[in-house]
């Protein structure tokens, strides 16, 4: 990748990826990190004080809200951290849920992927450091527990669940004809005509199956995700500092490796690029499109909000934060074929497609063993089990996964040390499934 880093660059980006490796360490040696209870947020007092105590205070220009154990009280308190933008809900009323709570959940057992010892739903909350996680069943809440601090009022990084988002949105444009997925990505951003994305078509962008050199072994403080997490810093850089400025600076910088098109490659930077193509067919920023279409209209009870670069661009592929019901909310439309709040919100044949799913062939490629046959669509997971479940990912175990023959939507925000689902798919993908069989009447206690 053509990227100048001067020595000072280099030593700043360095500095992130290797507090990233700490955290990523944690999936190797569990053993050696506080569990859930000793590491709560509100227990250990981060930023509590006025001033917090010097050994309590997080601070983003220095990579401490990387770390982990501070990295609990991070996810829900991003905006004090950097520069944000908002996602209005509006301003009309919230769109009620009702509650109907069932406390024998916490008591449904399952068997963990490559487990020898049942657990229960309680368990893996604490093994799967959660933080916040709502389970609606026919559009009723039967389900709400919160951890640390985060609160009902509080907000809660999304991480890859805002490619989902984005997806969404790129498939709303689509049904409507105002984005041809077909059509190369230059044809859209000409900007990008000479990098890997000219060449892509958007359908490529919104399946994972564009071929982009852009490693994500965030161990490796070599690779395309540091580079790119450094352009989209907004800090100001070091006067010597060469690189890219921006996240549209980064992406004109991605080189092409392999052919688009032959196989599903989670790329970040994928995200990122379709961000800038909804940007400029509708000339809206990714934030103010998302108000638009979908959040003003869910009757969410919050405003989110969008981490940015240092010129206001929304980081599209994880930048999203928002409340915990408020995610549920946008299951709940999903699983209602697009419906909500007495309103259409997103064209039936939009949600048909995104449960469709992707080539399984293409999936399979990238290796993913504990998701056989899943597929990818629209930057949607889908799992294509018995239920026909689908779900949104992010990184840490933020999770949206819907069950349509259940009727079930689970949502969770997490802070698990390790990034990689890999570490929390076996307490979690299982543990789904055993409450949609509780829900249905047929995994009684």
């Amino acid at each position: 990748m053509n990227v100048s880093l001067s020595k000072r660059g280099v030593l700043l980006l360095a500095g992130f990826a290797l507090a990233f490796m700490r955290t990523m360490a944690s999936a190797d040696t569990p053993a050696q990190l506080p569990d859930a209870s000793a590491s709560d947020p509100a227990m250990l007092g981060w930023m509590v004080g006025s001033p917090p105590p010097a050994e309590r205070v997080i601070r983003f220009d220095d990579g401490s809200y990387f770390r982990f154990p501070q990295w609990r009280w991070s996810v829900s308190n991003f905006r004090q951290l950097m520069p944000t933008v908002n996602v209005s809900r509006g301003i009309g009323s919230p769109s009620p849920l009702k509650r109907k709570l069932r406390d024998a959940i916490d008591r449904v057992t399952f068997m963990p992927l490559g487990g020898t010892q049942p657990m229960t739903w309680a368990q893996s909350l604490q093994e799967n450091y959660t933080d916040g996680i709502v389970i609606l069943h026919r559009g009723n809440l039967v389900y709400e527990r919160y951890f640390g601090v985060l609160k009902p009022e509080g907000q809660h990084g999304a991480m890859s669940v805002t490619k989902t988002f984005v997806g969404t949105l790129a498939a709303l444009l689509a049904e409507e004809g105002k984005l041809d997925p077909q059509r190369k990505v230059a044809d859209y951003v000409p900007e990008l005509a000479q990098s890997a994305f000219g060449s892509a078509t958007v359908r490529q962008l919104m399946d994972m199956t564009a071929a982009i050199r852009f490693s994500e072994d965030y161990a490796n403080p070599a690779a395309e995700v540091w580079a790119h997490a450094a352009a989209g810093n907004p800090l100001p850089k070091p006067a010597d500092y060469q690189g890219p400025r921006s996240y549209y600076e980064f992406l004109a910088t991605v080189r092409q490796e392999g052919e688009h098109g032959e196989a599903f490659h989670y790329r970040t930077a994928n995200t990122d690029a379709l961000g800038w193509v909804l940007a400029r067919v509708t000339g809206r920023s990714v934030a103010q499109l998302l108000s638009e279409r979908v959040w003003s209209k869910l009757g969410a009870e919050q405003d989110a909000y969008m981490s940015v670069d240092s010129i206001g661009t929304p980081f599209a592929g994880g930048g999203l934060n928002m409340g915990l019901r408020d995610l549920a909310r946008f299951g709940e439309m999903v699983r209602n074929k697009g419906r909500y709040n007495g309103q259409q919100i997103l064209p039936e044949k939009v949600v048909a497609d995104i449960r469709r799913g992707g080539k399984r062939e293409d999936f399979a490629k990238a290796g993913y063993t504990q998701l056989p046959g899943w597929s990818y669509r629209n930057m949607w997971w889908v799992t294509h089990n018995a239920h026909g479940a689908f779900m949104a990912r992010g990184v840490h175990g933020q999770a949206l996964y819907i069950d349509p023959v259940a009727e079930m939507v689970i949502a969770r925000f997490a802070s698990h040390p390790a990034a990689g689902n890999a570490a929390i798919d076996p307490t979690s993908l299982p543990a789904y499934e055993a409450i949609a069989r509780h829900l249905m009447g047929k995994n009684p206690l």
